[in-house]
């Protein structure tokens, strides 16, 4: 896989309307299947009385995950066109979700198809389409002692991260990959190896 690649810069929908039937596409960035599958558990509770949702995702998991669901829709005509919105523009760690609320017309396999694709299009459009690097989930465990030294590290790298302070300090950092083992290296020797890294 390629060091960067292209994701959605934040969650966004577009809604539209096609005779009578109203589409709405949902895309959010995600970086597990677990976390896909989850935005697409949060959009069906949100429109619980909605007649369908089709979600699709590409997770650069290892091994990398690939997944469309046409939820009663005629095989081929929503969750593939979805997903081929997605690889077309090449985007990864991106869930998006269509919700169709049916209004009365069949709009027959080509309609469906055209609109389930222009749901996703449009969510991408909403969302803006960003260059991303793959990172990492590191939890980072020190004592009080050395917890000045650790965030002050940690702060200096520019990385996101969450502190917690219970009997001792946690990090829960977001570092880039290229970028980790440099990161734990630096931990290490200023804290002479008493810090715990996972």
């Amino acid at each position: 896989m390629s060091e960067t690649y292209r994701t959605v810069g934040t969650r966004a929908s577009a809604a539209f309307e096609v005779r009578g039937s109203e589409f709405i596409g949902h895309v959010k960035p995600v970086e597990t299947v677990a976390g896909a599958e989850a935005f697409a558990a949060e959009v069906e509770a949100e429109h619980a009385d909605a007649t369908h949702h089709v979600p699709a995702y590409r997770v650069r998991a290892d091994p990398f995950r690939e997944y469309s669901s046409d939820d009663g829709e005629p095989s081929g005509s929503a969750g593939k066109p979805a997903l081929n919105v997605l690889q077309g523009e090449g985007i990864e760690n991106a869930v998006c979700v269509v919700t169709r609320y049916y209004g009365g017309t069949h709009l027959g396999y080509g309609g469906l198809v055209r609109a389930y694709s222009r749901a996703v299009s449009e969510a991408l459009d909403a969302a803006g389409i960003v260059e991303e690097r793959p990172h990492d989930s590191l939890k980072i465990a020190a004592e009080y002692d050395d917890s000045g030294t650790v965030r002050g590290i940690i702060e200096s790298s520019g990385c996101e991260f969450d502190a917690t302070y219970d009997e001792r300090a946690t990090f829960a950092v977001r570092v880039p990959s290229e970028e980790r083992a440099e990161l734990c290296d630096r931990l290490r020797d200023a804290t002479s190896g008493r810090v715990g890294i996972e």
